[in-house]
């Protein structure tokens, strides 16, 4: 293999081994919990349980070790599997549909044209992933996991529920809002922008915890093969010269 750049693969590493060991830590827990410290834990776990899609994303624009399909494809499909038993080919096609007609009705993303709201489009944005064998698979998972805690924890079916069933829940909705909905809904995106996209105007510490810089989705669609860590970079590359983005679609409009 090529001498690649390293980055995205230990940031990589460290987002999937700190969800395995999270999940060695939590799941088999037999003691009562705070609750301020229950909530960190289920907040903690969500954040990991998006951060492996965001390495199995990454790895569909080839930005996880650039230059190598192979291994892109590897990690991305682990991730994958580690999220929700999501099927690598298909996720990764969905994906680039999206940024080639990214809120049209050919966009695999985004709501049918008739019912616009929160609810239904994610109904419609959820039922895109969900296939008979991935949930035969992640229901699987779980009755493997649950046998497997009732051998270390009186509450094994509340630990798997509060680590590892709630995160995922709590993730599909924080990459569907934070990843899809706030940035493509009507009304907020540019007369003439080609992405159909905004960027949402958080801070760069709250842009992290909410998406892994995901908000800053203009950018994104501009910059595609830029993994989740260089985002702020282009974000600050866009704003510091002016170029908002009704101006740079028009530009773009009139080369």
């Amino acid at each position: 293999m090529p001498q690649l750049p390293l980055r995205g693969l230990w940031f990589s590493l460290a987002i999937i081994g700190g969800w395995a060991l999270s999940a060695v830590v939590l799941l088999p827990g037999d003691g009562p919990t705070p609750p301020l410290l229950l909530a960190l834990a289920v907040l903690l776990r969500t954040f990991l349980q998006t951060g492996l899609f965001i390495v199995a994303h990454d790895a569909m624009h080839g930005s996880l070790l650039p230059g190598s399909r192979r291994w892109n494809d590897r990690l991305g499909h682990l991730a994958l599997m580690l999220y929700a038993w999501l099927p690598w080919e298909s996720c990764r096609q969905n994906h680039l549909h999206h940024h080639l007609d990214p809120a049209s009705q050919s966009d695999p993303d985004h709501h049918d044209g008739r019912n616009r709201g929160v609810a239904a489009w994610y109904v419609r944005f959820m039922a895109e992933y969900l296939t008979p064998s991935q949930m035969a698979g992640l229901l699987s998972s779980w009755l493997i996991c649950a046998l497997l805690l009732w051998q270390l924890t009186p509450h094994p079916l509340i630990n798997l529920l509060l680590f590892w069933i709630l995160p995922l829940l709590l993730s599909s909705l924080q990459l569907f809002v934070f990843g899809t909905y706030l940035p493509h809904r009507e009304g907020s995106v540019a007369p003439g922008d080609r992405h159909h996209a905004r960027s949402l105007p958080l801070p760069r510490g709250l842009s992290l915890l909410t998406c892994y810089h995901f908000g800053y989705h203009w950018e994104h669609h501009e910059y595609p093969e830029q993994p989740w860590f260089r985002l702020p970079e282009k974000r600050h590359f866009v704003t510091d010269r002016g170029l908002d983005r009704a101006g740079l679609a028009l530009r773009q409009v009139n080369r």
